[in-house]
């Protein structure tokens, strides 16, 4: 190894050993498994706001996002920022302070499965297992694509194998959630967020000044057909542009539906202290998603300049052009001293992306198992001491298949992330809103809103979206509406709630 890449090395190795020591720490604040998968509902709305997105970003920010730009140009990546930027808003402005209420009026629930159970007051826990199924199902391949991406991050950086590398990185993420749970999870989200900030800040003011200056980039962007057109998108294969309809444009803006349904943003909205704070977390929220956003897309459109002028290779796949941020950090290092600090500091950017996001998705799926699978559904009874045990090691047990399913470093973090969400969305957004919304509706109508919108992603992805044409769409949007019409019509088919239930949801 040269002098720098020890230098990236040490950086990022200090940094995950913080990530473990706030694991000791927070450790010790965990009395039981509702503080270790809920944190006693302790946080404060700044932590709030910017765990919910930095586990939500993912990997997909810092290379996901910029990866498409690069190859596209603005269409593609520009109309599915809008669409996450509304869907942000809006789910903090009408379902964060809800489920905040109603999920405490619901017997405490703890997780999403729980709410659910408790809100229709399903005896038969039927909508508590599909639920923590779901949760499991689509949770599982979503770390598994944050395994990757730490995996391709070593290995690009240091040469090392991919696999290897991608187990390391689990090996870190997995010690430090099992560690200290929820409030760990949040905490270190709050400062992962800030490492992506000043990563995606720099790397943007670098980029430009590699490139040439800002005048450049623009115009080899303008050089591209349709690369900086939000109504065409940029073909790199053939060197031309294609026309972005408005039903692609609807589809691909539906990447906003699923917030209404991603679990370990949900739970964070469950996690806050005092809701009369959650106004404070939206706007600190809407304002950050915004901005990283559009900084991660200016990226890409900088990062096809930088290849122009040699600085970087050129990419040709999806999986290449994720790598895009890396290339530009190794490049940084190579001007020695405090450009290695610098770099090192972005490598641990997308560190912070994936940990965010890695660490609440196993949180989230092993709350499935150990509370929701093994202890309501198959009345499991154990004591506080054996529950935390449990939920430590169903983190450790989801992680391995997770390792299991990331071995393939050609995967996209992009598609994986895209397929995931969009099962979340479908199976969970309508439930939770018509949960919330709707007093009519049902334990049956919710079953089958969430089998309906689950097994549409599936069909819609694997059997329709190939057909092509008009059916060419994200799989969301059709299976979201599904999903809806499945709960309107099965709820006003069958008997209406009970009157306490109806109480319960109007007092909330």
């Amino acid at each position: 190894m040269t002098g720098k890449t020890i230098g990236l090395l040490i950086i990022m190795i200090i940094y995950l050993l913080m990530m473990v020591v706030i694991g000791i720490i927070y450790s010790r604040k965990n009395n039981d498994v509702s503080d270790f998968y809920l944190g006693g509902r302790k946080l404060g709305p700044i932590v709030t706001a910017m765990s919910a997105e930095a586990s939500d970003m993912s990997s997909w920010l810092l290379m996901g996002l910029p990866g498409v730009a690069y190859l596209s140009g603005c269409a593609d990546a520009g109309w599915t920022a809008i669409g996450l930027a509304v869907g942000t808003y809006l789910n903090w402005l009408i379902v964060a302070k809800r489920l905040r209420l109603y999920s405490v009026k619901a017997n405490n629930s703890i997780t999403i499965p729980d709410f659910f159970s408790n809100r229709y007051r399903d005896k038969s826990h039927s909508l508590l297992a599909i639920s923590a199924l779901i949760i499991v199902i689509f949770f599982v391949p979503y770390t598994a694509s944050g395994f990757a991406a730490c995996g391709k991050l070593f290995s690009t950086l240091f040469g090392v194998p991919y696999l290897p590398a991608m187990l390391v990185s689990a090996v870190i993420i997995v010690a430090y959630t099992t560690l200290g749970g929820f409030l760990v999870a949040s905490t270190t989200d709050l400062i992962q967020s800030i490492v992506m900030t000043l990563a995606l800040l720099v790397v943007i003011f670098f980029g430009i000044h590699v490139a040439g200056g800002l005048d450049i980039v623009i115009d080899n962007a303008k050089s591209l057909p349709g690369y900086l057109d939000m109504f065409h998108t940029y073909d790199s294969a053939s060197g031309t542009a294609s026309s972005y309809g408005s039903l692609t444009i609807a589809s691909t803006m539906a990447w906003g539906l699923g917030y209404f349904g991603m679990p370990h943003i949900l739970l964070r909205f469950m996690g806050i202290r005092d809701e009369n704070k959650l106004k404070m977390s939206r706007r600190i929220a809407s304002v950050w998603v915004v901005i990283s956003m559009f900084i991660a897309i200016f990226i890409g459109i900088i990062g096809y300049s930088m290849s122009q002028t040699g600085a970087i290779d050129v990419f040709t796949t999806s999986s290449e052009s994720e790598t895009l941020i890396i290339k530009t950090a190794i490049l940084l290092s190579s001007n020695g001293g405090l450009a290695v600090v610098i770099a090192g500091l972005i490598l641990a950017g997308i560190l912070a992306c994936t940990m965010s996001t890695a660490d609440s998705q196993l949180l989230a799926a092993s709350s499935s198992v150990s509370q929701n699978l093994l202890r309501d559904c198959l009345g499991i009874k154990l004591s506080v001491k054996a529950s935390m045990l449990l939920a430590r090691l169903t983190v450790i047990a989801i992680a391995v298949v997770a390792v299991i399913l990331a071995h393939n470093p050609d995967s996209s973090v992009f598609q994986i992330v895209s397929f995931a969400w969009a099962g979340f969305g479908a199976s969970f957004g309508g439930v939770m809103l018509f949960s919330l919304f709707w007093k009519r509706a049902n334990r049956n109508g919710a079953l089958a809103g969430m089998i309906a919108g689950g097994a549409m992603v599936f069909i819609w992805k694997f059997l329709i979206a190939p057909i092509g044409g008009v059916f060419g769409i994200y799989e969301l949007l059709p299976a979201f509406i599904c999903s809806c019409i499945a709960i309107i019509v099965v709820s006003l088919l069958t008997a209406p709630p009970d009157k306490e239930i109806v109480e319960e949801f109007e007092s909330v």
